[in-house]
């Protein structure tokens, strides 16, 4: 038997090899509907009843008032202390529900309070451990719906906390690069200053030799202003005395006689003795 074990596992592996090497993957043939679905997000359901949902006891106290529930469904997880559960016996749904409350939650497991098993179950007859239990809790199904709520404003907060994470793993992973980048362009800024500083400065010195000519010229044509201005400038001096005694008082040639003063027709004024 042991040989034969080995010898279906090593035909398994040779048509894997086999497959490999021609390139083949092996798909398992799976329905088009009923297992597989789109991704929700782990999200709320709506062809889902939650209200409705099965579990086993798996433990019981001697009372047979307080059971343990195993449920293959974690959503019992929702559950709170005082929650109100009905529940059947499973191939006993003619009969009516029991009303339990929550005590306590555990994963996969939550414990009830039983008031009584008389309208779900015979009271004469012993209640197994094992025994599937069908519950029906509202409560449950509106506890799901807040938890897919909360649970979409936690994936847009994962989300915005990813953005800034990459965008700081990013900065992180490229700073090397960032930083070369940065002083590249401050560098090429720097150079374009100085490059402009001595193309200012040497347009400063080209000012400075032009006024300095025009400065020249200018002074050139304002002296000769200066002298136009004296050549033709009209002196209003009259004669006090004659010409021969003002020529006699320089110095100048003049006649042995004096000549004879002429009247002026406008009357003279002397200043004030």
């Amino acid at each position: 038997m042991k040989t034969f074990g080995h010898s279906v596992w090593t035909l398994f592996f040779i048509i894997v090899l086999i497959n490999r090497a021609l390139g083949i993957v092996l798909v398992p043939n799976l329905p088009d509907e009923g297992i597989l679905g789109p991704d929700n997000r782990a999200a709320m359901d709506v062809n889902v009843d939650y209200e409705h949902f099965s579990g086993r006891v798996s433990d019981k106290d001697d009372s047979e008032r307080v059971f343990k529930i195993n449920v293959e469904n974690n959503n019992s997880k929702f559950f709170r202390a005082g929650d109100l559960v009905l529940f059947k016996v499973n191939l006993k749904k003619n009969r009516e529900y029991c009303k339990g409350f929550v005590r306590n939650v555990e994963d996969f497991h939550f414990t009830i309070y039983v008031e009584s098993l008389g309208p779900c179950y015979s009271v004469t007859d012993y209640f197994r451990r094992g025994t599937v239990l069908n519950f029906y809790s509202k409560t449950l199904a509106l506890r799901i719906f807040e938890a897919t709520k909360y649970r979409e404003q936690l994936i847009v907060r994962k989300e915005d906390f990813l953005r800034q994470l990459n965008d700081i793993n990013h900065f992180i992973w490229t700073f090397d690069q960032q930083k070369v980048k940065t002083a590249a362009d401050y560098d090429q800024r720097i150079n374009q200053l100085q490059r402009d500083k001595r193309k200012a400065l040497d347009d400063m010195i080209t000012l400075k030799q032009e006024r300095l000519v025009l400065q020249n010229e200018l002074m050139k044509k304002l002296n000769e202003l200066d002298e136009s201005l004296h050549f033709y400038r009209v002196e209003r001096q009259e004669l006090m005395t004659d010409r021969w005694n003002l020529d006699h008082d320089q110095g100048l040639p003049f006649g042995q006689r004096p000549q004879t003063m002429k009247k002026a027709d406008v009357p003279l004024r002397y200043p004030a003795q």
